[in-house]
């Protein structure tokens, strides 16, 4: 329980709140903490930090928002805004809670996203932090919507082919040059061109559009997701699979329903991983492709490897998650279902093991994962790499790790991901008496320079 007090509460409805949760001040920080890290924040509050706030203060309006989500959490209250902390609107008024995605029109949020994303990512909450009660499935989400259209102008196959190509495009880009690289672009072909399209389609191609509608939003949410910003990649992702079901798209359904799986086991919530890896599995129960069903099953085993129960089931989920992909057809990797090939598969296994305790076989398989990766998948072949630099540096060989990141020297440099560059700063912090070693050396100063801006693959 809370401490006793020694001064007059202020801020009585902060205090009610407080003791809902049965928590100490310290526990409440801590898991202010950690909502923050979740976003890319580094919030120090602690237990004198409520104390302050009971005696009236208020919070900064970055920090609010980590707050809210906090006594959401903690009290399971998904509806809880700043002003029931005893926050007045004139405090909030940027840190107030947002609606339900799962709830209202989706193409209203996609323009309301879309609009967020075209301001400068960094300085915006808008869109909300990560919310754990939108990580859970609604049961109604398999029904679809029923919108309504503005009027009757005529939409065609041709226009579903503009945004199919144009969701290439941004993709092709997005592998080279990683998601922190004119996300403002996306956002605003969503919001000018895409959305208006949503509301005046109807008839026959009405499916094609919005299933082609949610492709690239699925790509702002990954993209999002890539830059730092999970509250607004997992709301992006959630409208691409109300999207996807206004369209019946199982596939891509079980494609955004994925990410959020992956999404909330990255985050440390692998229990509502594994619930949204089992809604994409059960998305695909009408029949896909063998490559897709291989490619969802090897989500599901990540998840419940980290959730830490069952790790025999894990290993049977990544048996057959193999075994369907060496059984698969090859579809044109083009299409959504057909980029899930041997090097994937290397890296969801490698993170399986990793999960499940298993570092020397975590390395074997994201070892084998950057050394088949395409030399297009700049941004996929940095990120697994620096992943396996880290496991290197569990392993107590910063020699290996430095070594591996000096191979990955012109990827490094050229991707732009914030969520690269924080793995880079905790690599760094981690082989810092490993400094003398030459090899460490050198790549201490690689990752020093792609920090400053000023990267030079040959130091």
């Amino acid at each position: 329980m809370p401490r006793p007090r020694t001064t007059p509460v202020q801020n009585a409805a902060l205090a009610l709140l407080i003791d809902q949760t049965g928590h100490t001040y310290n526990a409440i920080a801590a898991t202010i903490n950690r909502v923050s890290r979740e976003n890319g924040s580094q919030t120090q509050c602690s237990a004198a930090s409520l104390a302050r706030w009971l005696n009236g203060s208020t919070p900064l309006p970055g920090i609010i928002p980590a707050v809210t989500e906090t006594f959401a959490r903690l009290l399971d209250k998904p509806s809880i805004t700043p002003a029931d902390l005893g926050w007045s609107p004139g405090h909030t008024a940027r840190g107030t809670r947002p609606d339900d995605p799962w709830g209202g029109d989706p193409v209203a949020w996609v323009t309301r996203l879309g609009r967020t994303d075209m301001l400068d990512r960094r300085t915006t909450i808008t869109a909300g932090l990560y919310s754990l009660a939108a990580a859970t499935l609604p049961p109604t989400t398999a029904t679809r919507l029923a919108l309504q259209t503005r009027t009757t102008a005529r939409v065609g196959p041709a226009d579903v082919a503009r945004i199919r190509a144009m969701a290439q495009v941004f993709g092709d880009v997005d592998d080279l040059y990683g998601g922190g690289h004119a996300p403002s672009a996306v956002a605003a072909y969503l919001v000018h061109d895409v959305a208006p399209l949503l509301h005046v389609a109807a008839g026959q191609i009405r499916p094609d559009l919005f299933a082609a509608a949610a492709e690239v939003t699925y790509l702002a949410g990954w993209m999002a997701a890539d830059d730092l910003q999970p509250g607004l990649a997992q709301r992006y992702y959630i409208q691409a699979v109300r999207l996807a079901t206004e369209a019946d798209a199982p596939l891509m359904r079980a494609t955004a329903l994925r990410s959020l799986a992956s999404q909330a086991v990255e985050l440390g919530h692998p229990s509502r991983g594994l619930a949204l890896a089992d809604a994409s599995a059960d998305a695909l129960r009408g029949g896909a492709p063998t490559r897709t069903r291989a490619w969802v099953t090897g989500m599901r085993a990540e998840a419940l490897a980290a959730t830490g129960h069952d790790p025999r089931r894990a290993i049977r989920l990544l048996t057959s998650t193999e075994t369907d992909l060496e059984h698969a057809d090859s579809p044109p990797a083009i299409e959504w279902t057909g980029n899930y090939r041997r090097e994937g598969y290397e890296h969801q296994a490698g993170l399986t093991l990793l999960n499940l305790g298993d570092l020397p076989g975590a390395e074997t398989h994201l070892a084998a994962s950057v050394a088949t990766r395409k030399p297009t998948e700049r941004r996929t072949r940095a990120l697994v790499g620096t992943r396996l630099a880290t496991i290197q540096l569990q392993r107590h060989r910063p020699e290996a790790a430095a070594a591996t990141l000096l191979g990955l020297a012109e990827d490094l440099a050229a991707v732009k991901s914030e969520r690269l560059r924080r793995t880079l700063g905790q690599i760094r912090n981690r082989w810092q008496t490993a400094r003398t070693d030459p090899t460490v050396a050198r790549a201490d100063r690689l990752l020093s320079s792609i920090h400053a801006g000023t990267a030079d693959v040959h130091v």
